[in-house]
């Protein structure tokens, strides 16, 4: 009997009714001939709840006792849906992340899986028995309750699915699958039947939110197929594999967009080899994360910087330059906000020269101003004005012609 493992998202199991509905889901996927592991996300908007009890009590509580406090939302749900099984007359055991043996860092709030020890699963599979498994928490070596960060619960699902060799793994959500672009901007927005590891990877690190990026990575390491589909429409989803069939003259498979976006730039530094390395090793000591890099040498001694980051790194990236003024020796630090970035997806790219100049082509065409740019094998990046950002995004899925295609491998 196949493994299958089956992750249902907070809006998912939002209401007793939405959990009654996932149970029956996973009784049809038991009476195809499957072993199911579920894993769980809190119910709704249990998480925000339970944050905002918390800032009520301090303003800055301890990343320990926040973990206590946050993996006990998936506890209510776990158990609820053993509930709505074991009704059903099937087997069922609901198992926290501990109990399910995810061993992770000696971290909080952000912890990452080392092992998990699957004796308990399996044991309770060979026994007839649905396992349903909290996401987003594990325990420490030391033996603290610790959580997996933002996509905690995906990383769950797709790392249980490797550990237990699964046939696949399910992501249920309240989208239909992946899509060329977010149909909740752009309504010519296509699902796509199959997307690659890769290009997977790019889109949810551009500002794709369907899946988180780590759980993607994982899922690329360990080989584990996903699948991305609506827990509440019967329709089949995107599967996400590492190889996938080419969809005739599909080169860009996608296009991702985020706002929030601000550029800094540093100007007036030393025109020194290891200025560069001073610059983003400060910033990385300091948690701040940075995307588009630009360097410009403006005199035979000078050299300017300019890098993207969130708008909510701003205050703090300006506050640590700043602080750091003299020993980094430069003149002037500036910053311009209310930016996006756009960004294009497909590994065709890597065949087909001159995709970069089209999109430059196509934005230029539409008078939008490209203040920054960045690229890799299968993706290119521009940084835009936040207003124009999806007037971007609606030339470039018109113009690669992503709305006409027949999406089907």
């Amino acid at each position: 009997m196949a493994i299958i493992v089956q992750k249902y998202g907070g809006t998912s199991v939002g209401s007793v009714e939405k959990i009654e509905h996932v149970a029956g889901r996973v009784a049809k996927t038991v009476e195809q001939g499957h072993q199911v592991v579920v894993v769980v996300s809190a119910m709704g908007k249990t998480t925000d709840q339970l944050v905002k009890l918390a800032t009520e009590i301090s303003d800055k509580p301890s990343k320990r006792e926040m973990d206590m406090l946050l993996t006990t939302g998936e506890q209510v749900t776990i158990s609820l849906l053993a509930m709505a099984l074991q009704k059903r007359g099937l087997g069922a055991t609901s198992f926290t992340g501990w109990q399910a043996g995810i061993v992770t860092e000696d971290s909080h709030s952000n912890a990452r899986i080392l092992d998990i020890q699957t004796d308990r699963i399996v044991a309770q599979l060979s026994l007839g028995n649905v396992v349903i498994v909290a996401g987003f928490q594990g325990v420490s070596q030391a033996g603290e309750i610790t959580t997996l960060g933002r996509g905690g619960s995906d990383t769950t699902a797709v790392a249980l699915a490797a550990a237990l060799n699964a046939e696949r793994c399910d992501i249920y959500t309240d989208v239909t699958g992946v899509y060329t672009t977010d149909p909740r901007f752009i309504k010519e927005a296509r699902k796509l039947h199959s997307i690659s590891y890769d290009e997977m990877l790019e889109m949810a690190n551009l500002g794709a939110g369907v899946l988180h990026p780590r759980a993607v990575e994982f899922a690329k390491n360990y080989q584990v197929k996903l699948m991305v589909a609506s827990s509440m429409v019967e329709e089949v989803g995107t599967l996400i594999e590492e190889e996938v069939s080419m969809e005739q003259n599909l080169v860009v498979r996608g296009i991702a967009f985020e706002n929030d976006i601000t550029k800094i730039t540093v100007a007036g530094l030393p025109n020194e080899i290891e200025t560069l390395s001073n610059v983003f090793t400060l910033l990385s000591e300091h948690g701040i994360n940075v995307d588009i890099i630009i360097q410009n040498q403006t005199a035979e001694e000078k050299t300017s910087i300019s890098f993207s980051t969130s708008r909510s790194s701003l205050e703090e990236a300006l506050s640590v330059l700043i602080a750091h003024k003299e020993e980094l020796q430069f003149n002037e630090l500036t910053h311009e906000g209310d930016l996006a970035k756009v960004s294009i997806i497909g590994s065709g790219m890597i065949s087909n020269p001159g995709v970069a100049a089209q999109m430059f082509k196509i934005l230029a065409e539409n008078e939008i101003l490209i203040k920054m740019v960045s690229t890799s094998e299968i993706k290119v990046s521009a940084l835009v004005e936040e207003e124009i950002m999806v007037p971007a995004v609606e030339a470039l899925h018109r113009a690669f012609q992503l709305e006409e295609q027949e999406l089907t491998v």
